[in-house]
């Protein structure tokens, strides 16, 4: 998916907002990963496909916080060399880092970026058991 400017810019607005954020949920994680696996193309790296997955998986199926979602990729990244492709489907969701954005700052925004994420993660749902043994080979 090429990436217009406005939504490039939107999303570096929204890291920002994030990355300043005192929570220790660590919500910057959702945005990331909500952004790369909605972004996707068949340019984008193996690796950070996977990881978006993993990440709008743990978040959204098992409610991880940002950090233990971070936690994840540290010990992925340690592990494995090779990652698989995954397929990108043609719909990734109807919630976008422009609706979040709209949204205004503080705990009405944060929400927002969770429903950005789960919203994504039910896009890619054709991948959860590849997503599930991705995890399971490597963490076990």
């Amino acid at each position: 998916m090429n990436v217009d400017e406005s939504a490039r810019e939107r999303y570096h607005e929204l890291t920002a907002y994030t990355l300043s954020h005192t929570d220790p949920a660590f919500i910057h994680q959702y945005a990331v990963d909500a952004f790369a696996a909605q972004t996707a193309d068949d340019t984008t790296k193996p690796i950070i496909l996977a990881f978006a997955l993993v990440g709008l998986y743990l978040a959204a199926e098992r409610q991880y916080s940002g950090r233990n979602v971070q936690r994840v990729h540290t010990l992925l990244a340690r592990r494995r060399r090779r990652w698989p492709r995954f397929e990108i489907p043609e719909f990734r969701g109807a919630i976008t880092v422009r609706d979040v954005m709209d949204v205004p700052p503080g705990p009405e925004r944060d929400e927002a970026i969770r429903r950005w994420a789960v919203n994504v993660w039910q896009a890619y749902s054709g991948q959860r058991d590849e997503v599930l043994d991705l995890l399971k080979t490597e963490l076990g």
